[in-house]
């Protein structure tokens, strides 16, 4: 599987930003998805997943309320609707995947195999 994410860009503080990511290689349908990301000098960090089901989804707590993650399996994508972005949501912003769900483990890097190359999010003050 290769992903690709896209989408990001420079927003005021208060803005609204949608990234996307595409997956191409193999039939998309049964992966876990997910949202990471890393700021500068930071440790990438968890944003949001979605589950195969389409239905069951998990936020962080900086996510929750503010983020939507949604997938559209026919065409193969996962996307992260993101608003009253803060400066703090600077970061590059990473789309991962796996074939297993992790259950419990959704906020864990470890447990997604395939990851894009992420696409860069700027939030100004």
């Amino acid at each position: 599987v290769q992903l690709q994410a896209s989408g990001g860009g420079l927003v005021q503080a208060g803005g609204s930003l949608k990234l996307s990511c595409a997956a191409s290689g193999r039939n998309f349908r049964p992966y876990a998805m997910a949202w990471f990301r890393q700021a500068p000098g930071k440790e990438r960090e968890f944003v949001a997943a979605a589950a195969r089901n389409g239905v069951d989804r998990y936020y962080s707590e900086f996510a929750e309320g503010r983020f939507n993650i949604s997938r559209d399996d026919a065409k193969n994508s996962v996307y992260l609707q993101m608003n009253d972005l803060k400066p703090d949501d600077t970061a590059v912003y990473y789309c991962a995947a796996d074939p297993y769900e992790p259950y419990t483990g959704w906020r864990l890097q470890s447990n997604y195999g395939y990851w894009g190359k992420g696409t860069q999010v700027t939030v100004s003050s």
